[in-house]
């Protein structure tokens, strides 16, 4: 029976109800194959294609990672420093206020930060202007009347500071920084904000200069008013047959989630990663501090997978361990993922909720069909390229 990858993508996508897929082959330093099905604006019947621009969501905390990273090469500070000696308040677990929290504890979700409440993330809206304006859009822990351009001071330090005006108890772990791996949005926050401080620019400026223009990713931007808002996929929910276009929307804590990106760009990222930090000739990381990103961090976990620095760590598949990283949320699907030793990766994206807390038979038709294009890609990988 012949392989034919484009009908089984296509399979995929009916099963999980899926708008529009963009996905990416990538082999040692290149990418050998790239393409988009489906729509990615219904209303405007607009089909997808490799440049089709996507929301992150979580897959974002690997570029943050690997920005906080050059910092570290560049003798900014030390992995295992105490980042409270470039934090103008004190972040101390109350629990166990004598242990210093380190960068390395915050790249590898071992800093005792308790998973968030409730999702920090704000509507975002293309204006006329060139600014992106943000407000609230359902979120638990801000309250209605806060403004968003608190974020991120003093907004950090009234919530992970006891006493503050949004501080929860629920918001550290009653576990010992850098004993255990716990996933934390916030914890890239403040990653993120001690970026600003210490280069004293935007956090997307930076990505901008050092990471997005030598990987040439022209198409890449934490803040939706830099792209080309036509080439910006729509999010949808998927109920009862009918898909429902979501506002646009980034969120607050925006190092953790907000890039947005196309499979075309994120391939030189990838391509960076599986080949140490080498990219055609630009280098954005030494192959010793790519190799330390790949790594696991802690050797304990409550979660089914281990943490490097900015990238989840799975045991062996295929023939080796590999490494990826996944974002979803609403109308936002994203997956990145390499073997290192074969030095093969695939990427895709989709713009329709991974989830829904409420139908267990919408996840697991979800799960299965982003299993199947995961096998769909890396065997079209082996058998033909």
């Amino acid at each position: 029976m012949k392989w034919n990858d484009e009908k089984l993508l296509k399979r995929a996508m009916k099963i999980a109800h899926l708008s529009a897929l963009s996905a990416a082959i990538v082999i040692d330093d290149k990418k050998v194959w790239s393409n988009g099905y489906g729509l990615y604006d219904r209303e405007n019947k607009k089909k997808a294609n490799d440049e089709t621009i996507y929301l992150m969501s979580s897959l974002s905390k690997s570029i943050t990672a690997t920005a906080i990273m050059q910092l570290y090469e560049k003798g900014y500070f030390d992995l295992d420093e105490d980042v409270n000696n470039h934090l103008p308040f004190n972040l101390r677990n109350p629990y166990y206020p004598n242990i210093p929290i380190t960068f390395r504890m915050l790249l590898s979700h071992s800093s005792s930060l308790a998973p968030e409440e409730g999702n920090l993330y704000a509507a975002s809206q293309l204006p006329s202007g060139k600014k992106d304006i943000l407000q609230n859009y359902y979120c638990r822990i801000i309250p209605a009347n806060i403004k968003v351009l608190d974020y991120p001071d003093p907004f950090l330090k009234e919530y992970l500071v006891k006493g503050g005006l949004y501080y929860r108890s629920l918001v550290w772990n009653k576990i010992p920084p850098g004993k255990v791996m716990v996933y934390s949005n916030i914890a890239f926050g403040v990653l993120g904000y001690i970026l600003e401080l210490l280069t004293k620019q935007s956090f997307d400026e930076y990505c901008q200069k050092n990471i997005f223009k030598p990987l040439n990713m022209e198409n890449s931007s934490f803040l939706l008013s830099n792209l080309d808002y036509n080439k910006v996929a729509v999010s949808y929910e998927y109920k009862s047959g009918k898909y429902f276009p979501l506002i646009p929307y980034t969120f607050l804590v925006y190092p953790s989630a907000s890039l947005r990106t196309s499979v075309k760009d994120l391939s030189s990222f990838l391509i960076a990663h599986m080949n140490d930090g080498l990219y055609k000739k630009n280098r954005i990381l030494k192959e010793e501090n790519i190799k330390e990103m790949h790594t696991i961090q802690c050797k304990k976990t409550y979660h089914d997978f281990y943490y490097g620095l900015g990238w989840q760590i799975k045991g062996r598949s295929f023939k080796n361990q590999f490494i990826f990283n996944t974002g979803g949320f609403w109308g936002v699907r994203a997956k990145i993922k390499f073997f290192i030793d074969d030095k093969i990766g695939i990427i895709f994206f989709s713009n329709v909720n991974p989830f829904d807390s409420k139908k267990i038979s919408k996840n697991i038709r979800r799960y299965l069909a982003d299993m199947f294009i995961d096998e769909i890609l890396f065997r079209k990988a082996y058998l033909e390229f």
